[in-house]
């Protein structure tokens, strides 16, 4: 559905799709900085579709504190967003473009439905008596049998530029870890003014995702 204030923006940095890089903690987009963790958050199948539930359908973004709004979820026929993807050296494959989403619709245990790419949200945080909203759009869905996950990038308004992706997995030992990577910068020069605030407030939530789902 689409709120009647919905206005189609373009996300605010170009390299859509590069939290999928190999390399990318080594040679991250000019400009931006990388960080990446990576977590054991339990073990076995049930362990693993609980998570992948939990995180696709905005629940570890909820429990960690954070406000979620759904502003626009596309159409069926709309079909998905796919990013450029990379080979095991990092150089670029396939370019980003749309393609016909599955028919089969996918939900949560609940009836939730999983998010989907292309989806906008607008995530509403308090941070030092303030409240900021941070738009943001989903530009990648992960759904293999022992990967899932989704990252979404910065649309205007939001005070970083860049993407940050939350993937779960399961190793051949019935492992199930998360891992959590992003690249980002500072939006505009006033946020710049207070990079090491959003580098704190980036820190935090990332180690309260972590905390959700280890508990979860």
């Amino acid at each position: 559905m689409r709120r009647a204030t919905h206005t189609d923006t373009q996300t605010t940095y170009g390299q859509v799709g590069a939290t999928q890089a190999p390399d990318l903690l080594q040679y991250p987009p000019k400009g931006f900085r990388p960080v990446e963790y990576r977590t054991r958050i339990g073990h076995g199948d049930a362990r693993f579709e609980a998570a992948a539930a939990a995180l696709l359908t905005w629940k570890v973004q909820e429990r960690s504190g954070i406000e979620v709004r759904v502003d626009d979820v596309p159409a069926v026929h709309e079909g998905a967003y796919t990013p450029v993807t990379f080979d095991d050296e990092g150089n670029p494959l396939d370019p980003a473009d749309y393609a016909a989403p599955d028919s089969e619709s996918h939900f949560s245990p609940e009836g939730e439905p999983f998010l989907t790419a292309g989806t906008t949200a607008t995530l509403l945080m308090k941070a030092y008596g303030r409240h900021v909203e941070a738009p943001v759009r989903v530009v990648y869905v992960i759904d293999e049998p022992t990967r899932r996950g989704f990252a979404y990038g910065t649309l205007e308004g939001h005070p970083e530029s860049g993407e940050e992706s939350w993937v779960i997995d399961q190793t051949d030992d019935g492992s199930v870890w998360l891992t959590i990577r992003a690249f980002s910068r500072p939006s505009t020069w006033k946020w710049r003014l207070v990079s090491p605030f959003l580098r704190a407030q980036q820190k935090k939530y990332t180690q309260r995702y972590l905390r959700v789902l280890v508990g979860d």
